[in-house]
């Protein structure tokens, strides 16, 4: 076993005691059920990552390193500064490929099953489906021709974007005042609590992975919403069967239902700070 996943199963038990014992957000379904249908959607997920995913990767980054490919290897430049290029368009070009999984309806139908979660804990950051996790080996493989690098860069960026994603996604209840600093470099629990959301335009925000910044830049950062106040989920995938291993499998090749009735697209009913800053 690799230090990388050995690092990652240890944030994983880090967040998941953590959350227990400082949660953010009051659960919705017993946490039991919920983990026996995010490990069955993960499990699936994670095969087709490592039959899929793992070996274009493998292959392109060879290729990519052996003939200088990508926009880093464009220019002459020290191997640090290309380590860093890399990293912030790896981040960058994430940050359009999720946005693109909102925006785009037939991406969206494999990427709401992450969303119809009805709560959002460090479980939630492994709940994807199968198929969208295929299609993302697509993007990254387009990342690592156009991008290029060396195959510890990609290793690197990958490392930090799963430990955040773990962080990001976690019922973890930090001290305010270390999370709005927090929140100035990297995503936090809060900000993607607020994406989480059952409101459409706090789940139409906050698109970045690692580094909270890529919002800011394109004007898409949502910070000042009381966390008491954000219903996390789909308004139109809210009902218990809605959450059955075999709908969620199912649930993006079949037509589909109104996602927010005019009711989740008013404008949010409860009164924000006048400053984008996140609240309690």
């Amino acid at each position: 076993m690799s230090p990388s996943v050995l690092l990652l199963i240890l944030a994983i038990a880090i967040l998941f005691a953590l959350e227990r014992t400082f949660p953010l957000r009051k659960p919705k379904q017993p946490l039991g059920r919920r983990l026996v249908v995010n490990s069955v959607v993960a499990a699936l997920a994670i095969a087709a990552a490592l039959m899929i995913v793992r070996p274009v990767a493998s292959r392109l980054l060879e290729e990519v390193s052996q003939n200088a490919w990508g926009l880093t290897g464009l220019v002459r430049m020290p191997v640090m500064l290309q380590a860093i290029a890399t990293f912030l368009l790896l981040d960058l070009s994430f940050y359009y490929w999720h946005r693109a999984n909102h925006v785009w309806p037939f991406l969206w139908r494999f990427h709401s099953v992450h969303h119809v979660d009805p709560d959002l804990d460090v479980s939630t950051s492994f709940r994807f489906h199968f198929l969208e996790i295929a299609f993302s080996a697509a993007f990254r493989a387009l990342q690592v021709v156009v991008i290029g690098g060396e195959p510890w860069m990609f290793v690197v960026y990958e490392s930090a974007f799963q430990l955040n994603t773990l962080f990001q996604h976690s019922n973890v209840r930090l001290p305010i005042r270390l999370e709005r600093w927090i929140v100035l470099v990297l995503v936090t629990p809060r900000m993607h609590g607020i994406h989480h959301s059952k409101r459409f335009h706090d789940a139409t925000s906050n698109w970045s992975s690692v580094f909270s910044w890529w919002d800011r830049l394109h004007g898409t950062l949502n910070l000042n919403v009381p966390q008491a106040e954000i219903d996390i989920g789909v308004p139109g995938y809210s009902g218990p069967q809605d959450n059955h291993i075999l709908q969620l499998l199912l649930m993006p090749l079949r037509p589909q239902r109104s996602y927010w009735s005019t009711e989740w697209k008013v404008p949010y009913p409860v009164q924000r700070e006048a400053k984008n800053v996140l609240p309690e």
